[in-house]
């Protein structure tokens, strides 16, 4: 990873971090209503992201934006809950280690932020990404929790920080 920097997202990552947003949910077939390619904070992460118990980080990789993921509360949860959301990597960055390291960053902002769990919701087919979420630390529910607005997600995982 050294030739990588995970660093927190600023106004001129948008269009970049909406990029690859709208490249890689396609490849899982999560688009349309009921998926978070649709929701409007797509096109103004930094915004969105700037608000109080959020945060949002992007992976660079010679100056380009590769990837990024984030915590934020819970919509519709409790208060020491929080939503791992919108964790995504071109396939450049995939497999080398780029989803441990994002990890490690928003579940260490999450603590910080003072969440004592954490919350995602993903789809079977994402293998790699479930495998990911299970090493850290996270365990599948039975069910959504919150009122994120993803229905089309049909796997979720929740984890004690």
């Amino acid at each position: 990873m050294s030739d990588y920097v995970i660093r927190p997202i600023a106004p001129r990552d948008d269009a970049a971090v909406a990029t690859v947003i709208r490249t890689v949910m396609p490849e899982f077939g999560a688009v349309g209503s009921g998926f978070a390619i649709s929701d409007p904070e797509v096109d103004w992460m930094s915004r969105a992201y700037s608000e109080p118990r959020c945060a949002y980080f992007v992976i660079e990789r010679n100056g380009e934006v590769m990837g990024g993921g984030g915590v934020a509360p819970l919509t519709g949860g409790e208060p020491d809950v929080c939503e791992l959301r919108k964790m995504y990597f071109l396939p450049e960055v995939r497999g080398m280690g780029a989803g441990a390291a994002m990890m490690t960053h928003c579940l260490a902002a999450a603590r910080g932020i003072g969440f004592k769990r954490c919350y995602l919701e993903t789809l079977r087919g994402m293998d790699a990404a479930m495998r990911l979420y299970e090493r850290s630390g996270f365990h599948k529910i039975g069910g959504p929790m919150g009122a994120t607005g993803h229905g089309g997600c049909n796997t979720f995982y929740l984890m004690d920080l």
